[in-house]
């Protein structure tokens, strides 16, 4: 089920608005655009139409009417022709109302379920069969209705003939298995582990870190709702294989970096001949969605509803993501923020954000090092030397400065083997290096070994904690790095110092180490300091 054009007319906010060219490929439709511009409003024709035609249920006048004066338009046809769609590869009929049924699905902004427990199992009925929301206005509760959908898969299973010869515990992973790939897809550290004792203690049980049985309502706001988007489709996915799917805002109590995540996911679990329908407003949903088109070309499709006046007859088509969308994009998202304290000076540096015992070190390292004297400065790990090259900066910079407070964009990364040549090319593309070869030159520079030594009240060992790192970084070199590579010595010299000091507490992996314990010695009294503060902000 894919739609190809939206005609609506005098419904919610708009007069006369014509959407077309959706082409047969689109998979993912992106709505983008301010706060007010029609957006949920576009899903809640969506949905009016689906209960109209395929439910016979009108819904409330007042609610989806637009009036365009005070004399009062109530009849009993009000909801004629408001809405039309028209579909590639499906014929509406309006005398077979069941051919609908299973053909759209909606999630709203407002999903909510903090917290369940189940104690009593019970029959769920056909979801395509009834209404899931009356309006888009409404709080979205699935979870715990989805567990009882996934206990009663899982007893089908049981009783199914065709798994004899499956072992409980296979059949039972088969079952949740779909959900645990998803959430490793999404999160580092976080999956499903069990569904409790559906008659005691029924819940959803996770693994966290080091945690084990986590109970869902221990999980923060952001990783319910991730997990309530992940299970909801692959529960209803089964129902509604041929439909399509709305689901407004899915980036709500999500930072940036895993809102992108769940889109593709999202995707990914979309059915083959279904349409995924998404508002948004999240910076990193558009570039994934960006990334996705890049990927499968044609499958994604942008509508773009600023700057229209829906008081009058509009036509929206898909639209390409061009400079002008990007920026115009990123003034939407930064636009939310305008209020609040916002950095005079923005660093984009090496590193990752995967993992977790590296994922933005190198930023980690930055802020603590400078913010004290540069408490409006923010770092951000970005990914490698060609990541950063590849930034427009230029573009970037000009939509964040004229955002928030003309905000200066830097780009560093580490000296590491380039040639004075190579540096200097780079500065000529207005690129920062560092004059050592990595953060961790930095760090281990004999003044803050010191600096360490003299804080735990131990100076007396300075020397030998300096030939600690000495020795390791000869057998650094001993596997064939080069003599100045700080980093690959980084772990020999944290054990060798951390025995040597008889240290506690002061991190239980180098990363940890550096970042607490080591990071705070660097201040602005020292050269190592005003080293570091002339490559990046003088």
């Amino acid at each position: 089920m894919k739609i190809k054009q939206v005609e609506l007319t005098k419904f919610k906010r708009f007069t006369h608005l014509t959407i077309s060219e959706i082409p047969a490929s689109a998979k993912l439709v992106v709505l983008i655009g301010p706060n007010g511009c029609g957006k949920t409003s576009l899903f809640e024709a969506f949905n009016h139409w689906y209960q109209l035609s395929g439910f016979g249920m009108p819904g409330v006048q007042d609610y989806f009417e637009k009036k365009l004066d005070s004399v009062s338009t109530a009849n009993n046809a009000w909801y004629n022709n408001k809405v039309q769609l028209s579909f590639h590869n499906y014929v509406h009929n309006p005398n077979q109302q069941a051919m609908l049924k299973g053909k759209f699905y909606f999630r709203s902004a407002y999903r909510n379920e903090a917290d369940f427990n189940i104690s009593q199992l019970k029959k769920q009925n056909d979801p395509t069969q009834s209404v899931h929301l009356a309006n888009l206005m409404l709080n979205d509760q699935t979870v715990s209705e989805n567990y009882q959908r996934l206990v009663a898969k899982t007893l089908a299973g049981v009783y199914d003939n065709g798994n004899n010869q499956k072992t409980v515990q296979a059949l039972r992973e088969e079952i949740i298995g779909k959900i645990q790939t998803s959430l490793s897809n999404i999160f580092d550290d976080l999956n499903l582990s069990s569904i409790g004792d559906p008659l005691q203690n029924g819940s959803f049980y996770f693994k966290k870190g080091n945690s084990v049985d986590f109970h869902y309502k221990n999980l923060s706001a952001g990783e319910k709702s991730v997990f309530d988007l992940i299970l909801d489709m692959i529960i209803k996915s089964a129902y509604f294989d041929d439909a399509v799917y709305c689901i407004d805002e899915p980036e709500v109590h999500m930072h940036t970096r895993l809102q992108g995540k769940v889109l593709g996911e999202l995707y990914n679990l979309t059915p083959a001949n279904s349409q995924l329908w998404v508002s948004t407003h999240s910076i990193g949903m558009f570039k994934e969605a960006e990334s996705l088109e890049r990927i499968h070309p044609g499958s994604v499709v942008f509508l773009d509803f600023d700057n229209c006046d829906f008081d009058n007859d509009e036509i929206i088509k898909p639209t390409k993501i061009n400079k002008a969308i990007l920026e115009k994009f990123y003034d939407l998202a930064f636009g939310d923020f305008a209020g609040l304290m916002v950095p005079s000076k923005i660093i984009f540096c090496e590193g990752t954000d995967k993992g977790r015992r590296y994922k933005n070190f190198d930023a980690q390292i930055y802020s603590i090092i400078f913010t004290d004297k540069y408490p409006d400065a923010k770092f951000i790990s970005l990914g490698s030397c060609s990541e950063l090259e590849a930034i427009d900066t230029n573009a970037v910079g000009s939509v964040i400065t004229s955002i928030i407070n003309c905000s200066e964009i830097v780009k560093l990364v580490d000296r590491d083997d380039r040639s004075d040549a190579q540096v200097q090319e780079l500065v000529e593309k207005g690129i920062k290096v560092t004059t050592k070869r990595n953060i961790e030159s930095y760090l281990l520079d004999d003044v803050v070994i010191a600096k360490l030594c003299n804080s735990i009240g131990k100076p007396e060992l300075t020397t030998q904690c300096i030939t600690v790192k000495q020795q390791a970084l000869v057998s650094s070199i001993g596997r064939g790095n080069p003599p100045d590579d700080y980093k690959s010595a980084s772990g020999d010299v944290y054990v060798g110092i951390k025995q040597l000091l008889q240290l506690t507490q002061c991190g239980d992996n180098k990363c940890a180490f550096f970042r607490d314990t080591v990071a705070p010695l660097i201040t602005e009294d020292m050269d190592i300091y005003r080293e570091l503060e002339q490559e990046i902000f003088l």
